[in-house]
């Protein structure tokens, strides 16, 4: 991707995706330097525009778009609302149930009961206290020959293997088809196996036409079942027809199904016991945290923020990564993620819908040169925003340990190339310049900040996942980084383009592709959905393929592209406050479940 940002007071050339890059100021544009060795950004300082005069330029009263965003719904509400830390007994009763299930899991020796325990400890949210009880059972099940099992247990094998990077063949599924192509009519009426199907399809790659042909099966025949089902299957045939397990964020999931196991006939009372401890045990370190979090928020004070053109959604921001990792070894990843959030929340309501380009240059020549003394050259009203900025990422720097503190310096080159997409789209918004659909994702699948806060979590994660080649990888642009910003992008256009419409904002994706193809407006959003289903499926491909690290590395963006299901599913749950994502938060974060 080559990006050319230009300015009267800055010179931009950026010839890389989005690996870190050195800086050099005043270099000529034909230096043979820049075209080798590590991308570079080359910035020259226009003699024709003093600073003096940009700034007198930035001053003078203009009018602004705002966005009128609402106020946050939450105020002090998780400061002054603080429930106590987890009592003693509820951690020395988790784990005696702990070491039960650690025995069930040892002294299984049917496979069907192997898979239905190690599912059921998935779907409950237990699974970070099993792993390697879990992976020692899959490592088995991988070898497995299935031929001689019945339809339901080849699925839910397909499913768990799957879901842990193993490339198991959909062939399995080919015996299941009559002389016609089709699935065989036997298998409608039976919801359990059609159920199994329908999750285990939604692993496909774009290759795999007969899961492809399992999704419209088995949601058709499910849908039509779904009145005549006994109650608490229906309640889970509902759930995941809404979001399929692969597609479900975890800690949402749980909370949604621990009532459901409740009521299952195959209900283990040793398991629910713990799923129900644990999920409270977590939500009072998510509580803790959060408070630290809104503490933080209010006392950081930003004078920006009474100019009210940002949304304010601390809450939000906590809550969209707690989901994403919510295992408590993830704490201070998720702290220091949320911090960030709120900063580029900010950043990118100013270069959306309140600044002149004039400020948006400036203050994106502040942020590539990443330096306090480049404060004198914005306007007033950003300084204390940008000192802050600074100062947040100078904080984390030193909570690192010596050998992590690397991480930094590819956040930071990560952020300087955020902010310089947000710029580009600042030109293109003021141009009123449409471009066609694939320039347009080159810069927006950047913007949309999935890529960044992959990055970002992952700063703050323990040493032998964030590792210096897990930074590498990404910026190396990996398919799967790719396919994260796509669904990202283009469903976040979709849920915000009514709301967007309103003023004056740079094209989406939905406008390009309406332009580019002559369609309406519907045709578009059908056709970008399309998009999103095969990226989808690119996701699934890349996740069963090796990359030497860590499986949470890759996971990282699983678990962000899940959280679009979350957030953009039904409108913009993070902008629009009154939204299901109130009703999410009031569930995992205000009302605990009674033991």
């Amino acid at each position: 991707m080559a990006l050319l940002l230009i300015s009267y007071g800055l010179f931009f050339r950026l010839q890389h995706k989005h690996r870190p890059c050195r800086v050099r100021e005043g270099v000529p544009d034909d230096d043979p330097q820049t075209l080798k060795g590590s991308p570079t950004i080359t910035l020259k300082r226009s003699t024709e525009w003093p600073l003096e005069i940009l700034l007198s330029q930035v001053a003078v009263s203009v009018d602004r778009q705002v966005a009128g965003f609402d106020p946050s719904f939450w105020g002090d509400y998780f400061i002054t609302n603080q429930k106590s830390r987890s009592e003693a007994w509820m951690n020395e009763r988790a784990e005696e149930l702990k070491n039960e299930v650690r025995r069930m899991l040892q002294n299984v020796t049917s496979i069907l009961q192997t898979m239905n325990l190690i599912d059921t400890i998935q779907l409950l949210g237990l699974d970070y206290h099993f792993t390697e009880e879990i992976d020692r059972a899959l490592d088995h099940l991988k070898d497995i020959d299935m031929s001689k099992y019945g339809f339901y247990e080849i699925a839910l094998h397909f499913r768990l293997l799957r879901q842990k990077g193993f490339n198991i063949s959909s062939d399995v599924f080919k015996k299941y088809k009559d002389k016609e192509g089709k699935f065989m009519e036997e298998l409608k009426d039976d919801a359990k196996r059609l159920l199994s199907l329908y999750n285990a399809a939604y692993l496909g790659t774009k290759k795999e036409t007969i899961l492809h042909e399992a999704i419209s099966f088995t949601k058709d025949n499910l849908t039509s079942l779904l009145k005549d089902l006994n109650p608490t299957f229906a309640k889970l045939v509902s759930l995941t027809l809404k979001t399929p397990i692969q597609r479900s964020m975890k800690r949402i999931f749980t909370r949604s199904y621990i009532p459901i196991y409740q009521d299952e006939p195959t209900l283990n009372e040793t398991i629910l016991e713990l799923a129900e401890l644990d999920f409270n045990i977590l939500q009072r370190l998510h509580q803790e945290e959060l408070k630290k979090i809104c503490t933080w928020w209010k006392n950081l004070n930003l004078d920006i923020m009474h100019l009210n053109f940002v949304r304010d959604r601390v809450v939000e921001s906590f809550c969209w990564l707690m989901v994403i990792r919510h295992e408590p070894s993830c704490s201070r990843a998720r702290l220091f993620a949320t911090k960030l959030l709120m900063f580029i929340t900010v950043l990118d309501d100013f270069y959306d819908s309140y600044s002149t380009l004039e400020e948006s240059r400036l203050l994106t020549d502040a942020i590539q040169r990443w330096s306090s003394s480049a404060v004198d050259q914005l306007p007033e009203y950003l300084r204390d925003f940008f000192l802050k900025m600074l100062s947040t990422f100078q904080e984390f720097e030193n909570e690192l340990a010596p050998e992590e503190t690397f991480r930094i310096l590819y956040l930071k080159e990560h952020w300087k190339f955020q902010a310089q997409t947000y710029f580009k789209e600042c030109q293109w918004r003021d141009d009123k310049y449409v471009p066609k659909l694939e320039e347009h994702m080159r810069v927006s699948i950047i913007s949309v900040g999935f890529i960044l806060f992959s990055c970002v979590l992952l700063s703050g994660m323990e040493e032998a996942m964030a590792t210096e080649e897990a930074f590498e990888w990404f910026e190396g642009s990996p398919k799967i980084a790719e396919a994260c910003g796509t669904i990202a992008r283009i469903t976040n256009d979709i849920a915000s383009k009514e709301r967007e419409q309103k003023r004056i904002h740079v094209a989406s994706t939905v406008d390009c592709y309406m332009k580019e193809h002559g369609t309406s407006e519907d045709v578009a959003c059908e056709k970008l959905l399309g998009f999103v289903e095969d990226a989808w499926k690119t996701m699934n491909e890349e996740l069963l393929i090796a990359t030497g690290l860590s499986r949470e590395v890759t996971e990282v963006l699983l678990h962000f592209t899940r959280s679009t299901e979350v957030i953009y599913k039904h409108g913009d749950g993070f902008t629009e406050p009154d939204t299901s994502m109130k009703e999410i938060i009031f569930s995992l974060l205000v009302h605990s479940i009674l033991v």
